[in-house]
């Protein structure tokens, strides 16, 4: 049984639906600590020929809650945003095709920020054919008061997996013995940089999904997610 487990982001980069496709079954953290620097709740888009920043607001919350407790601003302009996707990609080849997408996941209506990115993540996961089985991390084990490696471990034996892969940007955070010991294989994902023409001659690498898909074809990013990344 192989195990990937990531918090859930708003419209994420290819990786993230690469490790997911890696994975027989794929947790979603619902229960950990929302981290005001990260990637949550915003992401990138490729505007004139750089790479810009869009973001869902948040209502103000304690540093202490979980992102399953945190909710999406009543002033969230849910027309502002999909603007801005209209006037960065209207003339992109798949516009047609991917625009409505974006829509539905910006227009649902939940204003709890876990449920919002939850209905966003499997929506585009449906669209790549990943059949992998996506779970939400509270509904796993007793996990909410452990925190990185433990609480892991806790989801990986309480899923009885055999292997757990993690982004490669988290290399230096487990520790190979330790995932050993629980008879659990550790692997990390290394997604392949797979340039694609855009609108400028230079290629901005790793902006969000939204990205790709405007850019190829379906099929294209489908066999991207299957096939582009190896295991390290």
């Amino acid at each position: 049984m192989k195990v990937a487990i990531m918090q859930p982001y708003f419209l994420p980069y290819i990786g993230y639906f690469q490790l997911m496709a890696s994975a027989d079954v794929f947790v979603i953290y619902d229960n950990i600590k929302y981290t005001k620097k990260g990637w949550i709740n915003r992401n990138r888009m490729l505007l004139n020929g750089k790479d810009s920043v869009f973001s869902l607001p948040l209502m103000k919350g304690a540093d202490s809650l979980n992102i399953a407790e945190r909710a999406i601003s009543p002033d969230f302009n849910k027309m502002k945003l999909l603007n801005q996707f209209h006037g960065a990609y209207s003339k992109a080849p798949y516009f047609k095709e991917v625009f409505p997408l974006i829509e539905d996941i910006i227009r649902y209506e939940d204003d709890n920020l876990f449920s919002y990115l939850h209905y966003s993540v499997c929506k585009i996961a449906s669209l790549l054919n990943i059949k992998t089985k996506i779970i939400i991390s509270s509904s796993v084990s007793d996990n909410e008061n452990l925190k990185g490696q433990d609480k892991v471990l806790s989801i990986c034996k309480a899923l009885s997996a055999s292997h757990y892969i993690n982004a490669i940007g988290g290399k230096e955070l487990y520790s190979e013995s330790d995932f050993a010991r629980e008879g659990i294989r550790l692997s990390f994902i290394q997604s392949h940089v797979e340039e694609y023409r855009q609108f400028s001659t230079t290629f901005v690498p790793w902006l969000s999904i939204a990205d790709v898909l405007m850019f190829n074809s379906l099929d294209a990013v489908r066999h991207s997610v299957k096939y582009n990344y190896s295991l390290v």
